[in-house]
């Protein structure tokens, strides 16, 4: 089961860039999360989940593969997402 979210936002690419380690940083925190940029995508991964965050002019792609243990909170996992984006990227 996957998760995949766009989100736009209006910022410079760079300002655009610091806001999802910000938001990396948060989510590793909150969920035991690592991290590592490859160019201007983030990977993430813990365990039972694993996906990317793309920084993009006007939008943040985040695209996510959950685990069986974690299909069941499929939709409390996307609103936390959309949280963490809405408080960083509005």
């Amino acid at each position: 089961m996957s998760i995949s979210i766009r989100y736009p936002h209006n910022k410079p690419h760079d300002e655009a860039r610091q806001l999802a380690e910000k938001v990396a940083e948060e989510m590793g925190r909150e969920f035991s999360m690592s991290y590592r940029w490859d160019g201007d995508v983030l990977l993430f991964e813990r365990s039972g989940v694993s996906g990317r965050l793309s920084v993009v002019p006007g939008e943040v792609l985040v695209e996510a593969k959950l685990g069986f243990l974690l299909m069941a909170l499929k939709p409390q996992i996307e609103a936390e997402v959309r949280k963490f984006l809405g408080e960083n990227f509005a």
